[in-house]
């Protein structure tokens, strides 16, 4: 049986693509999952981090009045099945707050 043309090229793509996959190692999960809430002008951000790497959060707060300060909350780590609460306010109302993450060491 003789294979066509396209059929050949397209053999050949799949082989290579599969070829490099085997020496690629998937990275490991790591980084908290954080459930931020917002009531009036109190933000918290609750993190639990279910893995062996240990990952720095941080809460930003961005403040709904032009006049009211944005505020960043210091890293703090969260260990392996560790939680920790962090919080942060506005004087008036919060407009949006968010949880960033880094890898420790």
């Amino acid at each position: 049986m003789r294979l066509s043309r396209p059929t050949v090229t397209v053999l050949a793509v799949l082989a290579l693509l599969g070829a490099g996959t085997e020496s690629v190692a998937a990275p490991e999960p790591s980084g908290a999952g954080c459930r931020v809430r917002i009531v009036g002008s109190d933000a918290v951000a609750t993190c639990h981090n279910p893995y062996p790497a240990v990952d720095r959060v941080a809460l930003h707060v961005e403040c709904a009045q032009w006049w009211d300060i944005d505020r960043d909350t210091k890293p703090r780590a969260v260990g392996p099945a560790e939680t920790v609460r962090i919080a942060g306010r506005c004087w008036k109302d919060v407009r949006s707050a968010w949880v960033s993450h880094r890898q420790a060491g």
